[in-house]
């Protein structure tokens, strides 16, 4: 029998490996013989890039680029030179968890840092990336990325707007004399989960902009500000739709991207079942098994699971998920493909204890025993 293991982290217990990897030892207790596939996985926010590196044999990267403070970070990408392809995560250079929570405010924070990794990639023979774009700190419109691959964005002196979602306000014209040429020949993939619009209650500062640090006078300002980004933009590239699902991603990045560059916008676990051949592994697999620290109503809107559940539907495959913890709404996701779903911890614990990676690794392999056993049964 052949089973393809794919698991989200387990967060603050277990990567996305050492899941797959405590799964499997359960199963070999039940059925030692089968071939078992453990993949890495994640689905565009936090390690999408390591799981991508890891099944691409991409080469480590470090380079200081600046942060979204703008004071300097180091950031590592990965380069999988055979195909000149560059595996990244915006958060690299401009993460959330790259400003102490006492710093965090979208009006001073950058994406400039994205785009001198991006410049560095170039430099270094890339012309295909890969893009995570979860767990910003801006709400810059994407323009300090901009301004690192040699866009003028100038206020009415002739003079680069400052870092920043206020800087946006002081936008006056954009040009392109100083772009870095090898970008034309550049293609994009931006690993993007989410649907929200660059403008309006449902738009990126609205909504996201209080989790980076904004009250909520400063995210209306915000707002308009970026109204007013996305007017200049729209005058001066006919083409821009600050109206398209996915431009509101990292504070505006995803309408950057799709303005200025030759990109794309995926879902990323589309992008890390196709480029790690995950997906031919679960066309031809017998089981599937995915799993995550907590799976509820939200797992439907681009969790892993569910897009790991999704995929194999498409083949006909069974799935089971093994999680943490199984919310009262987590049957939703039964309609989107995943057959069962089995909480791993057996008694009664504090969350600390239960979340121990000790306990976790443990629960798992118990729990995948368990499931393997009645699986047996149904093999009768």
């Amino acid at each position: 029998m052949k089973t393809v293991i794919a698991a989200d982290s387990f967060k603050g217990s277990l990567s996305s490996l050492e899941a797959a990897a405590a799964i499997e030892r359960g199963i070999r207790r039940v059925r030692p013989d089968d071939e078992i596939y453990a993949a890495a996985l994640a689905d565009g926010g936090e390690g999408t890039a390591a799981a991508l590196c890891a099944a691409m044999g991409a080469a480590r990267q470090t380079i200081v680029v600046t942060g979204p403070l703008e004071t300097a970070v180091e950031c590592t990408y990965g380069i999988d030179w055979k195909h000149q392809t560059a595996v990244m995560e915006m958060s690299a250079a401009a993460g959330l968890t790259l400003a102490a929570e006492a710093e965090r405010n979208p009006l001073h924070t950058t994406t400039y840092g994205v785009g001198q990794m991006i410049r560095d990639a170039i430099y270094k023979g890339c012309r295909r990336m890969i893009v995570g774009i979860g767990g910003s700190a801006t709400n810059d419109g994407g323009a300090g990325m901009l301004q690192a691959l040699g866009y003028g964005l100038l206020d009415g002196e002739g003079k680069q707007i400052p870092f920043g979602a206020k800087g946006l306000k002081r936008l006056a014209a954009i040009t392109e004399e100083s772009v870095i040429p090898e970008l034309r020949e550049c293609c994009f993939h931006i690993a993007c989960d989410v649907t929200n619009p660059l403008l309006g209650k449902t738009g990126c500062s609205i909504v996201y902009g209080p989790q980076k640090g904004a009250d909520g006078k400063t995210a209306e300002e915000m707002d308009l500000w970026m109204r007013h980004y996305a007017q200049t933009v729209c005058r001066q590239y006919p083409q821009a739709d600050p109206n398209q699902a996915g431009c509101g991603a990292a504070g505006g990045l995803g309408f950057a991207f799709l303005t200025f560059t030759n990109a794309v916008l995926e879902s990323g676990i589309e992008i890390v079942a196709k480029e790690t051949g995950l997906e031919e592994r679960i066309q031809g697999a017998d089981l599937v098994i995915t799993g995550e620290g907590r799976m509820d109503g939200q797992s439907v809107s681009g969790k892993a699971p569910v897009g790991i559940a999704r995929i194999a539907k498409k083949y006909g495959k069974p799935v089971i998920a093994l999680v943490g913890s199984a919310a009262r709404d987590a049957a939703v996701c039964n309609r989107e493909g995943i057959d069962a779903i089995f909480p791993i911890v057996r008694e009664c614990l504090p969350l600390r204890e239960a979340m121990n990676p000790d306990c976790a690794r443990k629960n798992l392999e118990d729990t995948a025993e368990q499931v393997m056993r009645l699986w047996n049964i149904g093999c009768r």
